[in-house]
């Protein structure tokens, strides 16, 4: 049996790049979620006018690999204290969220961000929210670093 994880740490390339190599991860799609249109394109994303954040949908193997360690790979990867930017990138479309598949999850996310919070000792402006209709990016985003042989450069990655 698989589960889904969703999670939106700024630019879904490196979203992508910091989780795929997780012992357990079966695959990572990056797309957008949590917006109000249907059918989203980069373009439109990218215009921050949809709502929907730029996110990486994780298909893994409980048996293999927790939620909770997904969670720790997801604080270690962004700085989650910035509002709706990431580095350079800035908009809603990259914000910081984890959105929940599962009461469990919720909670497994909950308590992290409880001890994330007393670990930096700062306010976290990741959102915590139900997963929504995840819409697939367009071919040419999936895999991006891994086929244009190149590297993420936003801190923390």
């Amino acid at each position: 049996m698989t589960e889904k994880a969703t999670f939106a740490a700024g630019c879904f390339w490196g979203t992508e790049a910091a989780l795929r190599p997780a012992a357990g991860v079966l695959d990572v799609v990056v797309g957008y979620t949590g917006g109000k249109s249907s059918f989203p394109t980069y373009e439109e994303v990218c215009s921050d006018a949809t709502g929907h954040a730029e996110a990486a949908e994780v298909t893994f193997d409980p048996q293999r690999l927790s939620y909770e360690r997904l969670l720790e790979i997801f604080w270690r990867m962004h700085d989650p204290t910035q509002v709706n930017r990431q580095g350079a990138d800035v908009g809603s479309q990259y914000r910081s969220a984890i959105f929940f598949h599962a009461p469990e999850q919720e909670a497994a996310a909950r308590a992290s961000l409880a001890r994330e919070q007393e670990r930096l000792g700062k306010t976290i402006a990741t959102q915590i929210v139900h997963a929504t209709t995840f819409w697939p990016a367009e071919a040419y985003h999936q895999r991006y670093f891994e086929r244009n042989n190149v590297v993420c450069h936003v801190p923390g990655r």
